[in-house]
């Protein structure tokens, strides 16, 4: 992965609290997993990032080594990654999610 792409990940990670990276944005996914994860966020209005990784091919695919997951979406939520649509889905429907939030001093809907 070239420098610069590993720069431009690890700034939206460290500068957002909440970062989604996704295809697509919150207002106007590109997938229905995007959609998926970008809707379970603001039903619980949770204040996140949206990263289009469909502007920038290398973005896409760096994004994949950089978190060693195949898939996107990938939500990361203070510096650490959660997951992607599956995992972000079973934590949301089980209540884990909000403990996550929680744990980590995220602001959402309870």
């Amino acid at each position: 992965m070239e420098q610069e792409t590993n720069d431009l990940i690890k700034s939206e990670i460290e500068n957002n609290d909440v970062c989604l990276f996704m295809k697509g944005t919150p207002d106007a996914p590109q997938c229905g997993f995007s959609m998926a994860v970008s809707n379970m966020l603001k039903i619980l209005e949770v204040n996140f990032k949206g990263v289009n990784v469909l502007e920038n091919q290398s973005l896409r695919e760096g994004i994949k080594i950089y978190s060693d997951w195949p898939t996107i979406p990938q939500l990361y939520v203070k510096k650490e990654f959660i997951g992607g649509c599956d995992i972000v889905k079973e934590m949301y429907e089980s209540g884990e999610l909000r403990k996550v939030f929680d744990d980590k001093g995220i602001n959402y809907k309870k």
